[in-house]
């Protein structure tokens, strides 16, 4: 079976992340039922959408990067837009949001992104 998708670690998740373009992050371990159960219909978004970049976080594996990015329950989706945050949920996805939610990603208007961004931590800035 060919494999749509990179396993990301300490040592590359940050390169990963700050490309242009999305990247979609799957946090799991092995012993997660429903992470075993979101495997496959990953993998399938994965091989619908080439053009993105799939990556696996394997929490056992990863435990520093795990809680460094604040992953408390797993499965965990993570998006990064032209190295951006863009999603972050917990839970286990059918494959039609999973299609919904990549399609609202590619229609983001990054510039207001950005905007919106330097916004938050400029008040953040401020208060803090």
């Amino acid at each position: 079976m060919v494999r749509h998708t990179v396993d990301l670690g300490a040592d590359s998740f940050v390169t990963r992340v700050q490309q242009e373009g999305i990247v979609v992050i799957d946090f799991w371990a092995a012993w997660c039922a429903p992470c075993r159960a979101f495997a496959p219909i990953f993998e399938a978004a994965a091989a619908k959408h080439p053009d993105l970049v799939w990556g696996k976080v394997d929490t056992e594996a990863e435990p520093e990067l795990s809680s460094a990015l604040a992953i408390r329950s797993i499965p965990t989706l993570m998006v990064f837009r032209d190295g951006i945050l863009v999603f972050s949920q917990p839970g286990m996805l059918p494959g039609p949001a999973l299609e919904q939610l990549v399609t609202q990603v590619r229609a983001l208007d990054m510039d207001d992104v950005r905007r919106r961004v330097t916004k938050q931590q400029s008040e953040a800035a401020r208060v803090g």
